[in-house]
């Protein structure tokens, strides 16, 4: 009797130490652990390495899924999702380099130029999702929407916060460039939030126009040219022109 009341005690301890010192998985498993080390005859350090080993597993991925939350994405697309036969021949044949994820440690960035539909947004969504994974850090925005933030942090004078959160995430995935058109001020902002990450980290462009385009963006020649040459840099290009997959989608939806 005095035993069971012995352990009672040593568990009600364990659980409560290891929920002061945040080890949800250590306080899950450790009984476990503690018969099936004493089954195998492990020696004390070897059952606390397990432990400890767990307890950084499980830490380890609900980082990665925190930094999935925090990206931003406006839906969960992984790569895994991405219909191959649907991708224009371009993104088909640069797509394993891309899954290596190298271009991030290299600080490359990535344009996504092509027409709506071929899945530009996707491959970037997909790329974040393994980046999280991965363990980088990454945001996901769209160009209006920044544009907008930029704008507002200039007012209200806390642009130089936004500045510095922004050029230090492992990857940046800016959508919809050139959707819409915006003004001198506004093109200024872009560019100089932009450039903070040329040569330094990487950065995703999906865009559906080409660069002898993007003038009617920006309005101004020189800023155009200069935003082209610093995106462009060491940049892997890659041509999304193709057939639309919500086209083809909506054409079987009518068939049926």
């Amino acid at each position: 009797m005095k035993n069971n009341t012995e352990q009672k005690k040593l568990h009600q301890q364990m659980d409560y130490y290891t929920k002061q010192l945040r080890l949800p998985a250590c306080r899950e498993a450790y009984l476990d652990y503690a018969q099936e080390a004493a089954k195998e005859q492990l020696s004390y350090e070897q059952y606390l390495l397990q432990l400890l080993q767990l307890e950084e597993d499980g830490r380890t991925q609900r980082r990665k899924k925190q930094r999935v939350r925090r990206a931003g994405f406006p839906a969960q697309k992984t790569l895994q999702d991405l219909c191959l036969d649907d991708l224009p021949d371009a993104a088909k044949q640069v797509l394993p380099q891309l899954q290596r994820l190298d271009f991030i440690s290299k600080a490359q960035n990535i344009i996504l130029a092509g027409n709506s539909g071929t899945g530009k947004t996707h491959l970037a969504i997909g790329l974040g999702i393994a980046a999280c994974l991965q363990d980088y850090s990454v945001f996901f925005t769209t160009v209006p929407r920044l544009i907008t933030q930029l704008l507002e942090a200039r007012s209200e004078r806390t642009l130089r916060q936004i500045e510095g959160r922004f050029e230090k995430y492992d990857l940046v995935i800016c959508d919809e460039f050139g959707y819409v058109s915006f003004d001198k001020q506004a093109a200024e902002l872009l560019f100089t939030h932009l450039s903070l990450r040329a040569g330094r980290k990487a950065t995703i462009i999906t865009t559906n126009l080409g660069f002898d385009r993007w003038k009617e963006i920006f309005g101004d020649e020189v800023l155009t040219a200069a935003m082209v040459d610093r995106l462009t840099h060491r940049a892997i290009l890659v041509n999304m022109n193709g057939a639309s997959y919500r086209v083809k989608e909506s054409k079987k939806l009518a068939s049926l």
